[in-house]
């Protein structure tokens, strides 16, 4: 008890040493419970207001899994107490024009209480094969207000085609392309609906869910809007968890970065100490005591820090919505969990008493000689042990052959039924086991990087060498810091080079779905010459291409049957240009064709292979130049036009591609309008925007790897926090020395910058550590995919993120520099700790 009570008398006295000591768990019990806040809060306004079912509607028959019959609905309608109902039906439509798009059809009224589609422009459907589009619809399709379709009711394209009328824009929750509603009577006039996924009813004053329920029979089940409206939600908010889940994760990281972070600061408070707590040995005081005295400081630490993060989370977590509900988001509030923020202070003490565990044994073993010392530290200690040392190595072998491993199996070009999730499973368990390889070889493997990163440093003056050496000076305080900043770097680059790749590889796709901002589909037949004409001719449009499409056999391959396009791919916008796998389009031309992958790899169909195509009685012979990623305009091969013309095809345009003149919005708005000018008086001629397309896909990916990005950094938020913490206290502990480099001449303005750059080579050897680690990993992590995902390196983004990072961990160090600087030369030099 005795030893106990003069370690917590030490605390009160210095209670900036306590916050400094947890401010790592401090930063993680606040990154925990604020992402509990966040869970609450979008769970919450899920709930609130997401569910598929209007709030006016008081009963609801039928179910996805048990529909309404037709019946059914017309008996509720007759019964004397209902408002209003309405049957929830959807037929589905292939589209001539777009080709390839499907269009489903949905029963909605389209205005009252139950209306789920609002009518924002033109007029609802009130007469048969009449339809609203959503504006997302509108809008990728380029279909007007008083334009047509041609559809057919099945997705097998055999049914008979309808012609289908558009009278108005509405806005749904349905959020994508291909969507259209007509009141639930009229969708029989496009096809006869006998049953109902879902009827709605809303009831006048008096009315009964009792007479429904009478109404209806056993045909369907009847429950309340409200339950269902409740078990909608609570379906959707089961997403949120998922999300969340995957969230923890980074989460998880984060808090072990924090206890490396507190194990390494842990460190150098007991260092400091290391006089008074050999003084305690030399009294009587045993280890044991001593390891429980600074257990029990520990997992008090970990308390405050915990109860100070939680109380911080608390309070930006209840004014966070507000705020946003100010600008119009619609945010609901997370209320009080109590017990996740029991919970969170609780996995702060044990994780924060994990973490002072090692320190307070290494500790313990002080000489009570050691009290005879002059100064309040030991030598900083510069190796590991012989026992780390072997693990280090059993991990980082591990790590090498399971990566050597994971190579061999990755997919070769004609790979067949490949899996990646095994191999990315290897990847990360790989990635894992070199971590914690550098966890306990990072003293050691600090000398040679920082001889190598320090080296410009040593050459600037001596400034730069006394930077270096404070640094070198204690290697393994050093290493636990820069572990923590290279475990950051590594998310990070690693993210930022799988999210180019994956870029890369949808830059691909893209390219070949949408290869132009605009695309004239014609629903049959061709597009007429005065139409290419005219759209020649307007100034709003540029980089007008035709081109045509036909349907050929392959021979040899059981007689696949595939859509070719004679696009010139050097008509293209540059920066829409498509990219061959193997081969190069310039080798396109006269007998030569372009495949798509998925055709060529199964019959192991190769560059400079020849292949026969053919049509009804003509058959021609060309030789692959390239293979790509996926064939434009949704065609499986490209060829030249002259092949085309010996195939037999026609030779008038198929569709027809073209580019807005100008950048931005008003630019693609006046290439729209001139392109519907052109097409119009032609019939079943839509303009479809494929820019939308585009810019739609390009902003949903942004967001993905921004968010995925974002949560990788909570790591390096973390590592920032602990160079700050450790350079605040290493300035404690270098008071004497920063007097005697004031005393001998050296300025504050260099003991600032010295202590400053001390800091930033914690964030330059952490970055070095990282990018070797992360890397390498990055790319194995994209050829495991097995989607010939190109590797891109971001060099650009990897510069910045070293230089940010950097900057960073400078600041970090700032403050600490700051005091340092201030103290009086004689008063340092006198001072014992």
């Amino acid at each position: 008890m005795t030893v106990l009570r003069t370690q917590l008398s030490g605390l009160a006295r210095r209670p900036a040493r306590l916050l400094l000591t947890g401010l790592a768990m401090l930063v993680a019990s606040f990154v925990v419970y604020g992402t509990v806040l966040a869970q609450y809060s979008t769970a919450r306004t899920v709930v609130d207001g997401l569910s598929g079912t209007p709030e006016a509607a008081d009963v609801v028959v039928g179910s996805w899994d048990r529909p309404v019959p037709a019946t059914a609905v017309d008996r509720i309608r007759a019964l004397p107490g209902v408002a209003e109902v309405i049957g929830r039906a959807y037929v589905g439509f292939s589209l001539r024009a777009p080709a390839g798009s499907y269009l489903t059809v949905g029963a909605d009224p389209g205005s009252g209480p139950l209306a789920m589609a609002r009518l924002v422009e033109g007029a609802y459907p009130d007469a048969p094969r009449e339809i609203a589009l959503s504006r997302r619809t509108a809008d990728w399709f380029g279909i007007p207000i008083g334009g047509t379709v041609v559809a057919t009711p099945d997705g097998e394209g055999k049914g008979e085609p309808v012609k289908l009328t558009v009278t108005g824009v509405v806005e749904d929750s349905n959020g994508g392309a291909g969507w259209a509603y007509t009141t639930d009577r009229l969708l029989g006039a496009l096809r006869p609906v006998t049953e109902y996924s879902q009827a709605e009813v809303r009831l006048e004053p008096g009315g009964t869910i009792g007479q429904v329920r009478d109404a209806v029979g056993d045909a369907a089940t009847v429950e309340t809007g409200a339950l269902v409206r409740e078990q909608e939600a609570t379906e959707a908010a089961s997403g949120v968890k998922l999300i969340f889940a995957l969230v923890g994760i980074f989460v998880a990281i984060a808090v072990a970065a924090a206890a490396l972070v507190a194990t390494s600061t842990f460190r150098i408070v007991f260092a400091q100490r290391m006089r008074q707590l050999a003084l305690l040995r030399a009294v009587g005081a045993g280890r044991g005591a001593i390891v429980r005295a600074l257990a029990v400081e520990g997992a008090l630490t970990g308390f405050v820090a915990g109860v100070a993060g939680v109380l911080s989370a608390y309070a930006f977590g209840r004014a966070l919505p507000a705020v946003l509900r100010a600008f119009g988001v619609a945010v609901a509030d997370p209320g009080t969990p109590v017990g996740p923020a029991i919970a969170v202070v609780i996995g702060c003490v044990l994780v924060t008493l994990l973490a002072v565990l090692a320190p307070a044994g290494s500790a313990s073993r002080v000489s009570p000689l050691e009290a005879l010392r002059a100064a309040s530290t030991t030598g900083a200690r510069s190796g590991i042990g012989v026992g780390r040392a072997i693990l280090g190595g059993l991990l980082a072998a591990g790590a090498v052959l399971l990566a050597a491993a994971l190579v061999a199996a990755l997919p070769g070009p004609d790979a067949q039924n490949y899996d990646p999730a095994p191999v990315m499973f290897g990847v990360v368990l790989s990635s894992t086991l070199a971590f914690f390889a550098l966890v306990a070889l990072g003293p050691v493997l600090l000398g040679p990087v920082l001889r190598l990163v320090g080296w410009p440093l040593r050459r600037a003056g001596a400034l730069g060498r006394l930077a270096v050496g404070g640094v070198g000076g204690a290697p393994r305080r050093a290493a636990a810091v820069s572990v923590v900043v290279a475990l950051g770097v590594a998310m990070i680059s690693g993210g930022l080079v799988m999210a180019e790749s994956l870029r890369r590889m949808a830059d691909r796709e893209l390219t070949a779905m949408a290869p132009a901002d605009f695309r004239m589909n014609p629903s049959g037949g061709a597009v007429p010459a005065a139409v290419v004409d005219q759209v020649r001719k307007r100034s709003e449009v540029t980089g007008v291409a035709t081109f045509r499409t036909a349907e050929v056999r392959i021979v040899g391959t059981e007689d696949l049957t595939v859509r070719v396009v004679d696009l010139d791919p050097g008509k293209l916008r540059e920066d829409l240009r498509l990219d061959a796998v193997d081969g190069s389009l310039d080798d396109l031309g006269p007998g030569r064709v372009a495949l798509a992958r998925y055709v060529a790899e199964p019959d192991h169909i190769r560059v400079g292979d020849k292949i026969q195509l053919a049509t009804a009685g003509r058959t021609l012979s060309l030789r692959v130049a390239a293979t790509l990623e996926s064939g434009p305009l949704d065609a499986a091969a490209m060829v030249d036009p002259a092949d085309l013309d010996r195939l037999g095809v026609a030779a008038t345009p198929t569709g027809l591609l073209a580019n807005a003149a100008r950048a931005g919005d008003d630019g693609r708005d006046s290439a729209r309008s001139a392109l519907q000018s052109a097409a119009a008086g032609v019939d079943g001629l839509a303009v479809e925007v494929l820019a939308d397309q585009r810019d739609d896909f390009n902003a949903q990916l942004d967001a993905l790897l921004g968010i995925a990005v974002g949560l990788m950094g909570l790591t390096v938020l973390i590592a920032v926090v602990g160079v700050g913490s450790t350079t605040a206290l290493s300035v404690v502990e270098r008071i004497r020395e920063a007097g005697l480099l004031r005393a001998i001449g050296l300025a504050r303005g260099g003991l600032r910058a010295m202590l400053t750059t001390e800091a930033a080579l914690y964030g330059v050897l952490g970055s070095v550590l990282g990018l070797a680690l992360g890397i390498p990993y990055a790319g194995l992590m994209v050829a495991a995919m097995g989607e010939n995902v190109p590797l891109e390196l971001p060099a650009g983004q990897l510069v910045l993120t070293v230089l940010a990072l950097t900057g960073l961990t400078a600041l970090a160090g700032v403050l600490p520099a700051r005091r340092a600087a201030k103290v009086s030369p004689m008063a340092a030099i006198a001072q014992d700790g």
